[in-house]
């Protein structure tokens, strides 16, 4: 069993930064692929970054690439999303999610295990 703790959201101004920060427990964190969704009111979950489990691959969603960078420190058993360049667009609430199998289908919801409750980031323009 994998807990994960989102932190960092809040409201920010269009063109601003945010860094938001995942919290995981357990001691296998080093195994986990670990990813970044986010979900609008009304729309579907969409893909925001992954990182594979040995930090050496990054994948990004369309809409965030050279914006967005999500980065992890398996010593500290945590992820980030550095998120500049924000966007009205951006507004959601952004979930953390861990992959125990290291799917190759990591830009996917369904290949995570393990979801965080979730944290608010909102953009006024």
């Amino acid at each position: 069993q994998v807990q994960l703790v989102e932190s960092g959201g809040g409201l920010v101004q269009a063109g601003g930064s945010l860094r938001l920060s995942c919290a995981a427990s357990g001691r296998t964190f080093s195994s986990y692929a670990m990813g970044w969704f986010r979900q609008a009111p009304g729309k579907e979950r969409e893909f925001v970054a992954a990182i594979r489990s040995s930090g050496g691959r990054t994948y990004y969603g369309d809409s965030v690439k050279g914006r967005f960078t999500i980065s992890r420190d398996n010593a500290k058993n945590t992820v980030a999303l550095q998120m500049n360049s924000l966007k009205p667009e951006d507004t959601a609430v952004y979930y953390c999610a861990a992959d125990y199998t290291n799917s190759l289908l990591i830009v996917t919801a369904g290949a995570y295990d393990y979801w965080g409750q979730g944290t608010q980031v909102t953009v006024s323009s």
